[in-house]
């Protein structure tokens, strides 16, 4: 599902959950398993996430998605994967690590709230990313409205959130949500060699340098805490289940 490995002062953590690296709660549990090792050894620089999958990460498991919609229940079952994203994702941006995303296929929704969380993107030319639940009657609610505001400034986030637009890499970079962009079939030498280079630097000074940047932009519990509120009222509201139907049911076939 998850595999880490460690190469001298840089971490490699590789997505690996077929098809699409959904996420679901057993998924948060290896993640935070994975962030627990890193956090322990501080001679680490650098945590590089990739996938081993097509897509870097599809999300929200829609198996879940699918089991949730019809009851109570299951909307305070999707809330709960909602939330456990967004302290994992908190968690991944508040390391002391400097970590950079390869986003060498489609990242939507929780895939690319994912790769936001991170210091530092490289997507692929072809790659399809952005934040486009509002198609489903939803809200990117796993940081995603924060950190692409922050990213990018609110007008930019409006109209990609609002519009559910999507982007390719050489996009991404233009607006700010990625520092680096690359053929798909070059991206994992050049991620490597980022890492790489990375990594060669003094860990301590990367951690100091990353404290000091995150202090010009703290986060904001209560967009968090809306972000949750709105995604409980949505999922209860039938126009938004009809829409989640509709995709899950477009999926499967």
């Amino acid at each position: 599902m998850l595999n880490l490995e460690f190469f001298g002062t840089r971490a490699v953590l590789t997505l690996d959950r077929p098809p699409a690296n959904a996420i679901n709660d057993a998924w948060l549990d290896h993640f935070h398993e994975a962030l627990d090792t890193v956090e322990a050894l501080t001679q680490i620089a650098v945590l590089h996430l990739r996938s081993a999958q097509r897509l870097f990460c599809a999300g929200a498991d829609l198996h879940l998605m699918s089991a949730s919609i019809e009851s109570a229940e299951g909307v305070d079952a999707m809330l709960a994967v909602a939330e456990g994203m967004q302290q994992a994702f908190d968690r991944l941006a508040a390391l002391p690590t400097v970590t950079l995303a390869e986003v060498g296929g489609a990242a939507l929704g929780g895939g690319f709230e994912l790769a936001l969380a991170c210091d530092l993107r490289m997507i692929a030319d072809e790659a399809q990313v952005g934040l486009p639940e509002v198609r489903l009657g939803l809200l990117p609610g796993a940081g995603g409205t924060q950190r692409m505001a922050a990213l990018c400034g609110a007008p930019t986030a409006k109209r990609l959130i609002l519009g559910g637009e999507t982007i390719r890499g050489a996009e991404a970079v233009a607006l700010g949500l990625a520092q680096w962009s690359a053929p798909a079939a070059e991206l994992p030498a050049l991620a490597h060699d980022k890492a790489a280079a990375l990594a060669a630097l003094p860990a301590a000074a990367l951690a100091a340098c990353k404290r000091c940047i995150d202090l010009a932009s703290p986060p904001q519990p209560a967009g968090y805490l809306t972000e949750l509120a709105e995604t409980r009222r949505l999922y209860a509201s039938e126009p938004t289940r009809t829409l989640v139907r509709a995709f899950i049911s477009k999926r499967k076939t």
